[in-house]
């Protein structure tokens, strides 16, 4: 049961799962618009959302305890060093078009990570991440451009009425999904980091998020293309995020947020496989 248990943890705490999160939400998108899928640059998206996530999540580990770093970080390193290999191979294999959307948001994750701000104006930290209240926008809009943008462009599809919607759709989807973990690390957080529940409370970010939730769901009746399939999906997905926001607490368990929530794209994009 305790190897089962290390090798969950791992595969959380080294971007695993939300790698795979992210390449369901691909998936989705591809389907959704049936321009086929290049599974060449779906493994490109799981290394580089490895290698981002764990480079942004573990950089001031590193570079200030690389001494003395536990071996679950070690092994972490390794294993993200692995994907950035991965990485590298699969940049080899996409359009330099599409290396150059994905170079732009190269930047901004390396940003959100790396100081580069005044420290007496954007806190001591100095990044993006550090800017209050910009956490959950700056991640979103990465999310939205991996996840809808670049995977469309990728296949020289026209990013009429319908990406628009279903751009503003995965916005509004990341933002919402982002919120139990908020709720999560209200006891953690920074209040210089202003998090809508920091901002707000916790039952107000709820309304709001169930509002967002909404919105998601009837824009897609906005669509120039509406099937009906896809929209009982998108409400089955709907009610899925409602149920996890509405549930949500600052003492919700270890992985509620960390597997939970994010399993939510991957149950998804099987729905999705499954009405294709």
């Amino acid at each position: 049961m305790q190897v089962l248990k290390r090798i969950f943890d791992f595969y959380i705490n080294s971007s695993i799962h939300v790698a795979f999160a992210v390449c369901g939400l691909v998936w989705v998108t591809l389907l959704n618009f049936n321009v086929g899928v290049d599974l060449e640059f779906i493994y490109f998206v799981f290394f580089a959302t490895v290698t981002g996530y764990n480079f942004v999540k573990y950089f001031g580990l590193a570079k200030f305890h690389h001494r003395s770093l536990t071996s679950k970080l070690k092994y972490i390193q390794i294993f993200s060093l692995l994907c950035f290999i991965g990485l590298c191979y699969y940049t080899l294999k996409l359009k330099n078009q599409t290396l150059i959307y994905f170079g732009v948001l190269g930047v901004i994750t390396f940003l959100y990570a790396i100081p580069f701000l005044p420290n007496k104006i954007f806190m001591e930290a100095g990044n993006l991440r550090a800017i209050s209240g910009l956490k959950i926008y700056v991640i979103a809009f990465v999310w939205t451009g991996v996840t809808v943008i670049i995977p469309l462009l990728n296949e020289n599809h026209d990013l009429g009425n319908d990406v628009l919607i279903e751009s503003v759709q995965r916005y509004l989807y990341v933002i919402i999904a982002i919120l139990p973990f908020e709720v999560r690390d209200m006891k953690y957080d920074s209040l210089k980091l202003s998090t809508i529940p920091q901002r707000i409370g916790i039952v107000k970010t709820k309304i709001i998020g169930a509002s967002l939730i909404v919105l998601l769901f009837f824009l897609e009746f906005f669509k120039d293309e509406f099937w009906q399939n896809k929209a009982i999906i998108l409400g089955m997905i709907c009610l899925l995020l409602m149920l996890f926001l509405v549930f949500s607490s600052i003492n919700q368990k270890k992985h509620y947020s960390a597997f939970w929530v994010e399993s939510i794209p991957i149950v998804w994009a099987m729905l999705t496989t499954l009405n294709y």
